[in-house]
């Protein structure tokens, strides 16, 4: 399936960008911001945000429902 592929390219894409944010805050931060950072970033990026929304996204474009029916 084409969103399927799709949403894994995405999905790395984001992933990797993640890891590099995570990296520079932790080098910036003292450690309670750091994980409050953390928190946040992940619940954006995480299932709560982003990669929630980028599955919702392409399961509607290719005329599937939250449990991939037609």
């Amino acid at each position: 399936m084409v969103s399927a592929t799709l949403y894994t390219s995405i999905h790395e894409l984001i992933k990797a960008r993640k890891n590099r944010l995570l990296l520079l805050a932790q080098s910036s931060l003292p450690e309670h911001q750091y994980r409050a950072f953390k928190t946040l970033l992940l619940d954006e990026l995480g299932n709560r945000g982003l990669d929630g929304d980028l599955k919702r996204l392409l399961n509607q474009k290719n005329g599937m429902d939250r449990n991939g029916q037609e």
